[in-house]
């Protein structure tokens, strides 16, 4: 999977998603076998780049290359500012956002919105690329909805205005998260355009992984949800797509001792208050398939004390190798 200059190291994409590809868990995926983890999206208003928020979102601070962060917005011209800005943050690649399904971005026209107007499409997607020395590529989706999908259109446009890579996952805007994922779109895109696709959408197995890339032609896969609670999918479906074979699952310590990383990690970047904060939602997902999971997740959400916390994170592990000797 080549992206401009930039040859990834695996096809398996981590998927950006707001609150949560922050720079921690991007460097976490990136170091269980994510070829690029994209960023958080970022706003196109300048008027929000100096805050907390934004700031952090901004902070690329040893990270693995290629970095990519994602933009979004509604105008052409402050969405090439925009590029360029984060170009000279530290971004390697600049993503663009039409794909987001999220009311709050859609009602002011941005993400998946954008895809109701295709001229606006090519204006926004010109500008960029015409904007920044780098690559430059688009998240969208099938189309606004069941009866406007338009994504082989958009493919061309995208491909014509410059754009290095695609990634599609395969829904409506109008399906958010619902329903079945339109592969068949996917795979017509393929057909169509000459640029790399990315495949995503409900891809949360080694199998699955292997499944779409086989029947789409897709030159790579981006994982989302899946990787929430589980980043060493990763490595898993990299090991399935190079062997044929299953990787081991992680051993109870090497769960335990990921996710202390990870909170050692969420503390250090955001500071103690909001790192406490921010990693309930990690360690519920870590957690939420062992026993008493529901039970740990209401204690876990009451701790506001960092080192309880971790505490806490080893007790429920330990908890977990005592059930599984004792059965």
């Amino acid at each position: 999977m080549i992206i401009g200059s930039y040859q990834l190291a695996s096809p398996v994409i981590l998927a950006p998603m707001a609150g949560i590809t922050d720079q921690p868990f991007r460097q976490l995926c990136r170091q269980l076998g994510a070829g690029l983890a994209v960023s958080e999206m970022v706003s196109s208003n300048p008027d929000l780049r100096n805050s907390r928020k934004t700031q952090l979102r901004l902070n690329h601070t040893d990270e693995s290359a290629p970095i990519s962060v994602q933009i979004a917005g509604t105008e052409a011209s402050q969405m090439a500012d925009a590029a360029r800005y984060n170009r000279d943050k530290g971004a390697q690649i600049i993503d663009i956002n039409m794909g987001c399904p999220a009311k709050k971005v859609c009602n002011v026209a941005a993400g998946s919105a954008l895809l109701k107007d295709e001229q606006k499409v090519a204006d926004i997607l010109q500008a960029v690329v015409n904007a920044v020395d780098i690559p430059v590529t688009l998240k969208i989706r099938t189309g606004w909805d069941k009866e406007n999908r338009n994504a082989v259109d958009i493919a061309r446009i995208a491909e014509n205005s410059g754009i290095q890579a695609l990634a599609i996952h395969g829904r409506t805007r109008e399906c958010a998260f619902k329903g079945e994922v339109e592969y068949d779109t996917i795979a017509e895109v393929k057909t169509k355009i000459n640029i790399p696709v990315i495949a995503n959408g409900d891809i949360d197995s080694p199998e699955k992984a292997k499944q779409i890339l086989d029947y789409t032609n897709a030159d790579a896969i981006m994982i989302g949800r899946a990787a929430q609670g589980r980043p060493w999918i990763f490595r898993e479906i990299n090991y399935y797509l190079e062997t044929g074979e299953f990787l081991a699952k992680p051993e109870l310590n090497e769960i335990s001792e990921l996710l202390q990383n990870h909170l050692h990690n969420l503390y250090a970047f955001y500071g103690e208050y909001m790192g406490v904060r921010i990693a309930r939602k990690h360690i519920n997902w870590y957690c939420m398939q062992h026993q008493g999971a529901r039970e740990f997740r209401k204690r876990i959400n009451a701790v506001e004390d960092p080192a309880q916390q971790l505490l806490e994170v080893v007790a429920f592990f330990q908890k977990q190798k005592e059930i599984n000797i004792a059965a």
